[in-house]
């Protein structure tokens, strides 16, 4: 049986692994995954190992900040929900919700749901929203 992670325990290893991403520390990020470790993207269907989920994301093109702007943790999950834009101020802005099982202090599975560009307007045929 595993042992009972404490749900601070669990949100210090969540908010790790977001200032991982964001300073782009791919050896930090490595660490804080379990040699088990698989993630899924699910726009995409994608799945990773570590190490490939490393490779994916400091692999991809241009510096981006992942800016977390919350997280919820649990016995042994946490939900991040981050902000994920170029470094220059240049380009698109996406949003992503990141579920992770902890486990032992390492980050275990990891589910990814991204958002398209983010739009600067709500549509037309939606009155009354206030863009954020």
């Amino acid at each position: 049986m595993d042992a009972v992670e404490d749900p601070q325990d669990v949100e210090h290893v969540a908010r790790r692994f977001a200032a991982a991403v964001d300073a782009q520390d791919w050896h930090a990020l490595s660490e804080l995954l379990s040699p088990t470790f698989s993630a899924r993207y699910v726009h995409t269907g994608e799945t990773f190992t570590r190490e490939s989920f490393v490779a994916a994301n400091r692999d991809y093109p241009g510096a981006q900040r992942f800016v977390l702007e919350d997280v919820v943790a649990s016995v042994d999950q946490a939900v991040l929900r981050a902000r994920v834009s170029p470094v220059s101020g240049t380009g698109d802005t996406y949003y992503v919700a990141s579920f992770a099982t902890v486990r032992d202090g390492l980050v275990e599975d990891l589910v990814e749901v991204w958002t398209d560009v983010v739009a600067t307007e709500p549509p037309p045929h939606r009155a009354g929203g206030t863009p954020a």
